[in-house]
């Protein structure tokens, strides 16, 4: 089997990979320098010739180059004709959504029935991509991600977050009252892959069940050796996980087994 990953390099991108050649599969990273992202039959060529079995899509504008509209090129129009390839190539497409297609005043937690309704920037570069995805390519799969937890600072994730937090204010607040969708990287990993494997459509990956931010990133600084001030607060009120029974994923409680004891007060 072979497969063909975007954003091979970033957080997601890298555990997938570890996982897919754990599982004996070929991957082939996109590099952009060597096939643009905004040129159709030079993406097609490329594809002709590798003939993949599974494309990851996983790749957004993280880094500005400082071309025009560049975030919109990245996060619409290149899933757009990836898609469309797909289909006339007729591999499986899985396609990398975010919980950012709900805006933060949406009632959580969030259905398969629940509608998108960022409304700019990231969020709503998102939702419109998984509406043009499923145009270009019914069969296509999207896989909406929460935030990603790690085990060490260095990307974009959430021990990270917690670490730069830190090392700027010299205290981390943590809403008690927000519920945030998030997942182990490994075990999105192997979701992603699961999906892959599943009927057409949209999937939702998330691990949180019931536990707020406060509780998860006191439980992360415990499993770290207690290296930052966790502060409760109830600044944020918002109940963001996803709900798909569908996507089997260990809950946080088996992988934080911190999570079962009580949280630094």
């Amino acid at each position: 089997m072979r497969a063909v990953v975007t954003g091979a390099s970033g957080t997601v991108g890298t555990a997938l990979i570890d996982y897919l050649k754990h599982k004996k599969i070929t991957v082939v990273r996109w590099n952009r320098g060597e096939v643009p992202i905004d040129a159709y039959y030079p993406m097609e060529d490329f594809l002709r010739a590798v003939r993949p079995d599974i494309f990851f899509h996983l790749a957004i504008a993280s880094k500005s180059t400082g071309r025009e509209n560049e975030n919109w090129l990245v996060n619409y129009e290149w899933p757009s004709e990836l898609a469309w390839i797909s289909r006339i190539l007729n591999f499986t497409f899985v396609f990398t959504s975010s919980v950012a297609v709900f805006s933060d005043h949406a009632k959580g937690p969030f259905t398969l029935e629940s509608q998108p309704d960022a409304a700019d920037g990231y969020g709503n570069e998102k939702r419109m991509a998984e509406q043009r995805v499923l145009f270009q390519n019914p069969d296509a799969r999207i896989a909406r991600l929460g935030w990603q937890i790690g085990d060490a600072p260095g990307s974009n994730n959430m021990v990270d977050y917690l670490h730069k937090k830190m090392a700027e204010h010299g205290e981390i607040h943590a809403s008690t009252r927000w519920l945030p969708s998030c997942s182990m990287l490994a075990d999105t990993a192997r979701a992603l892959f699961q999906i892959a494997q599943k009927s057409p459509g949209l999937y939702q990956v998330n691990a949180n069940d019931r536990w707020s931010f406060y509780e998860i990133a006191d439980a992360l600084n415990k499993i770290h050796g207690n290296p930052w001030k966790v502060t409760p607060v109830e600044d944020f009120v918002y109940d963001q996980r996803m709900i798909d029974k569908r996507v089997k994923i260990p809950p946080l409680e088996k992988r934080l087994k911190t999570l079962a004891s009580p949280p630094n007060l």
